[in-house]
Protein backbone atom coordinates (compact mmCIF):
# COMPACT_ATOMS: atom_id res chain seq x y z
CA UNK A 1 0.00 0.00 0.00
CA UNK A 2 1.34 3.36 -0.95
CA UNK A 3 1.04 6.21 1.48
CA UNK A 4 -1.28 8.82 0.11
CA UNK A 5 -0.80 12.37 1.20
CA UNK A 6 -3.96 14.23 2.12
CA UNK A 7 -5.01 16.95 -0.24
CA UNK A 8 -4.06 20.44 0.89
CA UNK A 9 -7.00 22.52 2.10
CA UNK A 10 -8.64 24.59 -0.59
CA UNK A 11 -8.92 28.34 -0.11
CA UNK A 12 -12.45 29.47 0.73
CA UNK A 13 -14.57 30.36 -2.26
CA UNK A 14 -16.66 33.49 -2.60
CA UNK A 15 -19.77 31.46 -1.76
CA UNK A 16 -18.09 30.21 1.44
CA UNK A 17 -17.25 33.79 2.41
CA UNK A 18 -20.83 34.97 1.82
CA UNK A 19 -22.20 32.05 3.84
CA UNK A 20 -19.81 32.85 6.71
CA UNK A 21 -20.84 36.52 6.65
CA UNK A 22 -24.52 35.55 6.73
CA UNK A 23 -23.95 33.29 9.72
CA UNK A 24 -21.94 35.97 11.51
CA UNK A 25 -24.76 38.44 11.00
CA UNK A 26 -27.40 35.92 12.01
CA UNK A 27 -25.63 35.20 15.30
CA UNK A 28 -24.91 38.86 16.02
CA UNK A 29 -25.40 39.39 19.76
CA UNK A 30 -27.82 42.26 19.08
CA UNK A 31 -30.17 39.89 17.27
CA UNK A 32 -30.01 37.33 20.07
CA UNK A 33 -30.62 39.90 22.81
CA UNK A 34 -33.35 41.55 20.75
CA UNK A 35 -35.04 38.20 20.17
CA UNK A 36 -35.06 37.36 23.86
CA UNK A 37 -36.46 40.78 24.78
CA UNK A 38 -39.17 40.48 22.11
CA UNK A 39 -40.09 36.99 23.35
CA UNK A 40 -40.30 38.01 27.01
CA UNK A 41 -41.99 41.27 26.08
CA UNK A 42 -44.74 39.45 24.20
CA UNK A 43 -45.24 37.05 27.11
CA UNK A 44 -45.56 39.91 29.60
CA UNK A 45 -47.76 41.92 27.24
CA UNK A 46 -50.17 39.00 26.88
CA UNK A 47 -50.10 38.43 30.66
CA UNK A 48 -50.90 42.11 31.17
CA UNK A 49 -53.80 42.03 28.72
CA UNK A 50 -55.48 38.77 29.75
CA UNK A 51 -54.59 38.73 33.46
CA UNK A 52 -57.16 39.17 36.20
CA UNK A 53 -57.89 42.60 37.64
CA UNK A 54 -56.31 41.60 40.95
CA UNK A 55 -53.01 40.76 39.27
CA UNK A 56 -53.21 43.76 36.94
CA UNK A 57 -53.61 46.27 39.77
CA UNK A 58 -51.27 44.65 42.30
CA UNK A 59 -48.56 47.31 41.84
CA UNK A 60 -50.38 50.34 43.22
CA UNK A 61 -53.01 50.30 40.48
CA UNK A 62 -50.50 50.04 37.61
CA UNK A 63 -50.64 47.13 35.17
CA UNK A 64 -46.92 46.45 35.50
CA UNK A 65 -46.94 43.39 33.21
CA UNK A 66 -48.45 45.41 30.39
CA UNK A 67 -46.03 48.34 30.65
CA UNK A 68 -42.93 46.23 31.25
CA UNK A 69 -43.87 43.94 28.37
CA UNK A 70 -44.39 46.91 26.09
CA UNK A 71 -41.01 48.41 27.08
CA UNK A 72 -39.24 45.09 26.55
CA UNK A 73 -40.92 44.63 23.18
CA UNK A 74 -39.86 48.11 22.03
CA UNK A 75 -36.29 47.53 23.24
CA UNK A 76 -36.07 44.18 21.45
CA UNK A 77 -37.35 45.64 18.19
CA UNK A 78 -34.84 48.50 18.49
CA UNK A 79 -32.02 45.96 18.91
CA UNK A 80 -33.16 44.17 15.74
CA UNK A 81 -33.38 47.44 13.83
CA UNK A 82 -29.90 48.39 15.02
CA UNK A 83 -28.51 45.04 13.82
CA UNK A 84 -30.13 45.49 10.40
CA UNK A 85 -29.24 49.16 9.91
CA UNK A 86 -25.63 48.80 11.12
CA UNK A 87 -24.54 45.23 10.33
CA UNK A 88 -21.23 43.88 11.54
CA UNK A 89 -18.27 44.81 9.39
CA UNK A 90 -14.94 43.08 9.30
CA UNK A 91 -12.02 45.21 10.46
CA UNK A 92 -9.44 45.87 7.73
CA UNK A 93 -6.77 43.18 7.80
CA UNK A 94 -8.82 40.84 9.98
CA UNK A 95 -9.03 37.34 8.57
CA UNK A 96 -12.32 35.47 8.74
CA UNK A 97 -12.48 32.93 11.51
CA UNK A 98 -11.68 29.50 10.18
CA UNK A 99 -12.39 26.20 11.83
CA UNK A 100 -9.41 23.83 11.80
CA UNK A 101 -10.13 20.76 9.75
CA UNK A 102 -9.71 17.39 11.49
Amino acid sequence: MADQEPEPPQPPTEEDRRRAERLERWFDIRRIIGGLFVLYGVILLVAGIVGTDIVKNKADGININLWTGLAMLVFGVLMWVWAVVRPLERVAGEAPSEQPSP
